[in-house]
């Protein structure tokens, strides 16, 4: 800061210099100005924020398992105060490495204690995404346990998705193993930044004059979109391919495996030839 505004803060008792006045300057927080009333400490004791074995037995009260794949699962109270200083109650919050589901716990708990509506978002790779990270989180929501130990639920939904094949290889070349209509999904979306909603138009692409129109994955902005795909033959960009387009745009985005138009034929048609990343050495 400059020299006048820290002479701003120190005048405003915001400065402290220890307690001989000799350590170096650091900023002051007052108690009420932080959220929760709760100041951010260097250290957090396990009476405060629990430990491992705290978070290994209450893992084994929500999911009553023999044995779970965790030497060192988080406590959903240490994960509960990062909440609480460093979020507002509508934020987001991610987990890219979720484990056995403490942070959407955590997320869970704080809501229902203050209100919130913060959503989470939770990723895991391993074979125990659902039967136990994504169950705690179900169980959690619902309420666990029986009778007087019954933990009653915090209440609220979340969407469980497996991810896909991946759609793109090592070589960064189409994965063919990936269904065409998702191909066209990511075609689409990628181009518009919206959602494919029509789907395929189910036209028999076997009759010439309907092989534009089942290629054509929609219109937006003034521009007609075509994927000008087919998995065991490689495809074309050519004048006979054009001269199934019957459908009038400002502007043509065309994929294929190959372009024999010029440049200059292009560009006096509006139209632009994007190739398809796919191995074609094999036909």
């Amino acid at each position: 800061v400059s020299k006048d505004r820290f002479q701003e803060l120190v005048d405003d008792n915001r400065i402290w210099f220890g307690k001989k006045g000799s350590n170096v300057p650091s900023l002051k927080k007052f108690q009420h100005e932080v959220q929760d009333g709760i100041v951010p400490l260097t250290l957090w004791l396990r009476e405060e924020v629990g430990d491992n074995q705290e978070a290994k037995q209450d893992l084994k009260k929500i999911i009553k398992k023999g044995s779970f794949p965790f030497e060192t699962p988080k406590p959903e109270r240490l994960i509960n105060r990062i909440l609480q200083i460093a979020t507002n109650k509508n934020d987001i919050v991610l987990d890219s490495f979720a484990g056995s589901g403490t942070t959407a716990h955590a997320v869970q708990n704080l809501n229902a204690e203050d209100g919130g509506n913060r959503k989470f978002i939770l990723v895991e790779m391993e074979e125990y995404a659902n039967s136990i990270t994504a169950e705690r989180v179900r169980r959690v929501m619902n309420g666990y346990g029986n009778g007087k130990k019954k933990t009653k639920g915090t209440g609220g939904s979340f969407d469980y998705y497996k991810l896909g094949k991946a759609l793109f290889d090592e070589n960064d070349l189409l994965n063919e193993e990936v269904e065409e209509s998702r191909i066209r999904e990511y075609v689409w979306y990628s181009e518009t930044k919206s959602p494919l909603l029509r789907g395929d138009l189910g036209v028999c692409k076997t009759d010439d004059k309907a092989m534009a129109l089942y290629h054509y994955l929609g219109t937006k902005d003034e521009t007609d979109y075509y994927f000008f795909y087919e998995k065991e033959s490689i495809t074309t960009l050519n004048h006979d391919f054009l001269a199934t387009i019957k459908q009038k745009a400002d502007q043509y985005v065309i994929y294929a495996d190959n372009c024999l138009l010029s440049k200059e034929f292009l560009q006096s048609r509006n139209i632009i030839f994007k190739k398809i990343p796919r191995d074609i050495s094999r036909f």
